[in-house]
């Protein structure tokens, strides 16, 4: 990932990470998905969710306030 991009939330459930990205979307804040799980075994890792630096803050409560 490049600089000024920060993880904010990882999840295994692909349908909980899509929920989280759309929150935020609505919410006018860039995020992007990072799969990093096995792609012969997609139950073991993560996909992880980036959001810029500056956004960081606003975006860890977006997610805080509207659990998942």
């Amino acid at each position: 990932m490049e600089n000024g991009w920060i993880n904010i939330y990882s999840s295994s459930l692909p349908h909980l990470m899509e929920m989280a990205k759309e929150l935020l979307r609505e919410n006018e804040i860039e995020s992007v998905v990072v799969d990093k799980r096995d792609s012969a075994y997609i139950t073991i890792g993560e996909l992880e969710l980036y959001v810029r630096d500056r956004d960081v803050m606003k975006a860890k409560f977006i997610l805080e306030k509207n659990p998942l």
